[in-house]
């Protein structure tokens, strides 16, 4: 078991990372809600992110948690995404626990954390499926069919589509300090040495970064500009040559029925079973 675990430790690098990313981002068209029409997957999304908050039936919380995860399956996530999906979850279930039992609490105050770990994982993983479904000019252009602002559309598909060229060069510039820097020639007390000189790189890292990020983004609106982007989107014949593929198709509505069937079916399924997890 420690092996497999240090085998698979030895796989992660931040180039490793960066593939995945891109991997996310840019090859959601292979998957099969990738092909679906992001105006409907939005609209999708928005009820799942909403529903479970005003749902405290855990039996329909597990069942909408079960779809989630079989959606999430079929977009084809990457590993490491759902790694810190699990990680928040139980980090954050687990400091409420013992903070329960700090102030006198019990095994009883269990099944009220578990309401909520099934309501956040249900919308955490809703999130995943849509924005891994999702490149950015898709994710943009059905923003902007929802009545969406155009510019807030953009801002969010260009920060989408550059994440990985930032880590790319959050990589280089890591490198540079760790080629001109000196490592500990001990790790100290439970590698508290080690930790503390990464720990001060990744701050040393944080400046240049951000200031290569403005010059890189100031670049971009100066050549948007130079192309006519502030006339075209103000141009609603533009806008609408722009969105002209989008259009609703049989695998969509198919799609929506089978959603809507199966939430239809959780409600009843969930009044007679109600302690279904208890």
């Amino acid at each position: 078991m420690v092996e497999a675990v240090k085998r698979a430790l030895g796989k992660i690098s931040v180039e490793h990372i960066k593939l995945e990313l891109l991997g996310t981002a840019y090859n959601s068209s292979s998957t099969f809600l990738g092909r679906l029409d992001p105006r409907m997957l939005l609209i999708w999304y928005l009820f799942f992110a909403i529903t479970p908050w005003f749902v405290y039936n855990r039996t329909i919380l597990l069942g909408m948690f079960v779809f989630m995860v079989v959606t999430t399956v079929l977009s084809k996530v990457s590993p490491y995404i759902v790694f810190i999906l699990c990680l928040g979850l139980v980090s954050q279930i687990g400091w409420m626990f013992l903070l329960s039992l700090f102030f006198g609490g019990g095994a009883e105050s269990l099944l009220p954390m578990l309401t909520l770990t099934l309501k956040l994982s249900v919308i955490s993983l809703a999130s995943i499926t849509v924005f891994s479904s999702l490149d950015p000019e898709r994710l943009s252009d059905g923003l902007s069919a929802l009545g969406i602002p155009d510019a807030f559309a953009f801002s969010l598909s260009y920060g989408y589509r550059i994440l990985p060229t930032l880590l790319e060069e959050f990589h280089q510039i890591l490198l540079s300090f760790r080629l001109r820097g000196q490592r500990p020639a001990k790790h100290g007390f439970l590698y508290l040495r080690t930790a503390a000189y990464y720990l001060r790189i990744l701050v040393l890292v944080f400046y240049p970064l951000m200031l290569n990020t403005a010059k890189r983004s100031r670049t971009t609106v100066e050549a948007l500009e130079t192309r006519g982007y502030t006339c075209a989107v103000n141009n609603p014949k533009v806008k609408k040559l722009r969105l002209s593929y989008l259009a609703m198709q049989r695998r969509d509505w198919l799609f929506v029925a089978f959603s809507a069937v199966y939430i239809s079916l959780l409600f009843p399924l969930g009044a007679a079973f109600p302690n279904l997890l208890y």
